[in-house]
């Protein structure tokens, strides 16, 4: 086996050499640099994405704030209509039934007036067909009359007593 000789600086790792002082002094200043141009920019655009974030968050409750509100409002507003509405129906089931109320009544009067028209024309017609009646009956009785006494009646005063006195005594008799 051969044997590597060793030298008492190589061997203790623990010991700094001028290499371990050289990547020290690279390192320092690589993170001087880090902290002094590349870390703040990137603090500040988180800062900046963390505000906008917030900002975003705020916007986004204050339009569910407002959304609710409206939502509300519309809610109010169909209750308002539906409130209306039933109003607005049960006024048109009152005029409707005063309408028609107020069509009876006067389909009532109407009726009445026609009854009464019609009983004024036949009480009318009665009277015209009891006089017609009355000249028939009288012209009848004193033709026969006159065949059964044998005398004419042509004479227009005892004809109209002879007619008047037979129906006097057939209207007592009903």
């Amino acid at each position: 086996m051969a044997s590597v000789a060793i030298t008492p600086m190589e061997s203790n790792f623990l010991v700094p050499n001028a290499t371990f002082f050289v990547e020290l002094a690279a390192f320092v200043v690589l993170l001087f640099l880090l902290a002094k141009f590349i870390i703040p920019p990137i603090n500040r655009a988180m800062t900046a994405r963390q505000d906008a974030i917030r900002e975003q968050f705020a916007e986004l409750d204050e339009a569910k704030s407002e959304a609710s509100a409206a939502e509300e409002e519309f809610k109010a507003q169909i209750a308002d209509a539906r409130h209306e509405a039933a109003r607005i129906r049960e006024e048109a089931r009152e005029q409707g039934a005063a309408i028609i109320a107020e069509m009876r009544e006067q389909a009532q009067v109407e009726a009445a007036r026609i009854v009464e028209h019609a009983h004024t024309q036949i009480e009318a017609d009665r009277k015209s067909a009891a006089a017609s009646l009355r000249g028939e009956v009288g012209t009848l009785a004193t033709t026969l009359a006159g065949r059964i006494v044998g005398e004419s009646l042509d004479d227009e005063s005892r004809q109209s007593r002879v007619v008047d006195r037979f129906l006097t005594e057939l209207e007592g008799a009903s």
